[in-house]
């Protein structure tokens, strides 16, 4: 029999986006803006992400969608690779993630898929520091998760692909 792993996860829970700081709150509602321009004809469920720099600049990314379902592509990674694009050298400090649809519950919780989560561990190890997650379903209420690894504990990561 294997040995017990004991992972704990911390997720604070914030009433609403009026709660959050001034840049929090401003990152949820690039967020929202961001969601409105999802290209989502299929699936009729907007995502919009919205990824804050170190340096205070804030880059929007949505799902984009397409015909041929495996070609389209969630808001989080396009917003993050937006970024690393657009400045490949500058650390990412947050990301917001919120979704709209007339159509689907979105629920409490919305949580990004572990392809996402996977990307965002990767830019957390490339520039060694944490990403702060903020996600805002349908209710007025904000998750904050500490870090992209705290949603992906047994992550892929660059020491597991060390020469021996």
């Amino acid at each position: 029999m294997g040995n017990l792993i004991e992972s704990k996860i911390y997720i604070e829970e914030v009433k609403s986006a009026e709660h959050l700081n001034a840049d929090d709150k401003q990152l949820v509602e690039k967020a929202i803006e961001a969601a409105k321009m999802a290209y989502a004809p299929y699936s009729n469920f907007n995502v919009g992400a919205a990824v804050l720099l170190q340096n205070g600049k804030i880059i929007l990314g949505n799902n984009q969608e397409n015909a041929a379902y495996p070609s389209g592509l969630c808001a989080e990674r396009v917003a993050l690779f937006a970024a690393s694009a657009e400045q490949p050298k500058t650390p990412i400090v947050a990301i917001a993630i919120t979704a709209q649809s007339d159509f689907i519950s979105v629920g409490k919780l919305l949580s990004p898929c572990g392809s996402c989560r996977q990307v965002m561990v990767e830019y957390e190890y490339r520039h060694q520091n944490n990403i702060r997650i903020l996600l805002k379903g349908d209710s007025e209420k904000v998750y904050i998760v500490n870090s992209a690894k705290d949603l992906l504990p047994f992550c892929f990561n660059p020491s597991r692909i060390q020469p021996k």
